[in-house]
């Protein structure tokens, strides 16, 4: 089980695939909650029972990874141990326990004719995921697109190929025993690197794609792809420590926010700090971080603080490390932090420490970035951690979706109208 599939094509592949998903998603759109609940309980089930296969296909691609050379980051993601495989199990439950969005209609109103209009959520149709890495990806995807009425095909990297084999063998077997439509979770049995170029010149048979991964992966979809795409940019997430900041509340953030787990898009890759607290803040921090065994880049003021803090190039302002390291700087007002994120950041999720709440507020309204956090760590930018349950991923752009992605951001809205006999 879970080896690899052979294919003499991906494109005739991913065809039969696209077919089946199709006719999934028209049944699923009609599937009421219960039925799709159903579902998730039973995959939630599965997973627990079949703890032992999943951990056994996920040993064989770490070993696979570590004779490879894959960076200790990317080991860390791809790990499925119990810890990760009860993250699995509670993903899918909290995804069953939320509302589901379909069907519901918003913002009606009524018109002086009478007409009551409003918009209905309504299901995108077939997902397409192109992720690396991450098994969890697998589930969290299949979970939400399954309760928000969509069916997913799904694609992930090579070094999780088993992983995700195993794991995408359990949600069918779990669809199936449910009664739920065939087709309506899969996952491309092949590495093939065609079967990317095949999704993504499915037109017709794919709604969207969202891909979530490194920049040569993001930057092949964006370029090639002739479907809509959802981007899952890199996470170059700032904290930024005013002047009328809390310096204990600041160095718990700082920390936090970069420390507490390195190969995460959330993670702080830079901290600013304002010049009025520098003398203060600094010593704190880079000790701090330097006893974490955190590699540090830093400004010339930064490296008079610090005697270990390595001269900041203009790369590291831009760097996602997902590594053990940080760029450091200290800014001379609170519009040069704001310039500096909207410029070097990736727009993912930025931090601000602050006691004035003029301050926070005008942090807010001119961070140009997906997610924006007063007095906390970056770490709670996550699906999870603000109530969506699972997430299919954290959208750097501005349309369709933005931040992370749950049941509602995989919806879309059809116009309903409701008359008695008007006519025009």
């Amino acid at each position: 089980m879970s080896t690899q599939v052979p294919v003499s094509g991906s494109k005739e592949l991913l065809s039969v695939m696209c077919q089946k998903a199709r006719r999934a998603a028209h049944a699923l759109a009609a599937l009421n909650p219960a039925a799709k609940n159903d579902a998730l309980e039973c995959m939630a089930r599965i997973f627990d029972a079949q703890r032992a296969r999943i951990k056994a296909e996920n040993a064989k691609d770490l070993a696979a990874g570590e004779a490879n050379g894959l960076a200790p980051a990317m080991l860390d993601r791809l790990r499925l141990d119990d810890k990760g495989i009860d993250g699995l199990i509670k993903a899918v439950r909290e995804v069953a326990l939320l509302p589901d969005p379909v069907g519901v209609i918003e913002n009606m109103v009524v018109r002086p004719n009478g007409l009551r209009v409003g918009q209905m959520r309504a299901p995108i149709g077939v997902v397409g995921m192109i992720y690396e890495s991450r098994p969890n990806v697998t589930v969290d995807a299949g979970a939400l697109c399954l309760k928000s009425g969509n069916a997913t095909i799904l694609r992930g990297g090579s070094e999780a190929f088993r992983s995700n084999m195993v794991l995408a063998e359990l949600m069918e077997e779990a669809c199936r025993e449910a009664g739920i439509p065939e087709g309506a979770v899969q996952l491309i049995p092949t590495t093939d690197r065609e079967a990317v170029g095949a999704m993504l010149r499915a037109t017709g048979l794919i709604d969207i794609i969202i891909p979530r991964g490194g920049k040569p992966l993001i930057a092949r979809v964006t370029e090639e792809s002739r479907i809509p795409v959802i981007k899952h940019l890199d996470g170059n997430c700032t904290v930024y420590v005013d002047e009328f900041a809390d310096l204990a509340m600041a160095l718990d953030v700082a920390i936090n926010s970069k420390t507490h787990r390195y190969g995460v898009c959330n993670a702080a890759e830079t901290l600013l700090v304002h010049a009025r607290v520098a003398d203060q803040f600094l010593p704190l921090v880079l000790n701090a971080l330097k006893d974490k065994g955190v590699r540090i880049h830093g400004c010339p003021r930064t490296m008079k603080a610090g005697s270990f803090v390595e001269a900041a190039t203009e790369e590291d302002w831009y760097a996602e490390y997902l590594a053990p390291e940080i760029a450091v700087k200290v800014v001379e007002s609170f519009d040069e932090a704001v310039e500096f994120i909207n410029h070097y950041g990736s727009h993912h999720t930025e931090s601000i420490v602050t006691r004035d709440v003029g301050r926070a507020q005008a942090f807010v309204r001119r961070i140009d970035s997906a997610c924006v956090h007063v007095n906390c760590s970056t770490r709670f930018s996550d699906g999870g951690e603000y109530g969506l349950g699972a997430e299919i991923g954290i959208s750097t752009d501005k349309l369709h979706a933005r931040g992370p992605m749950g049941l509602r951001e995989l919806t879309t809205a059809k116009w309903v109208v409701l008359g008695e006999g008007q006519v025009r």
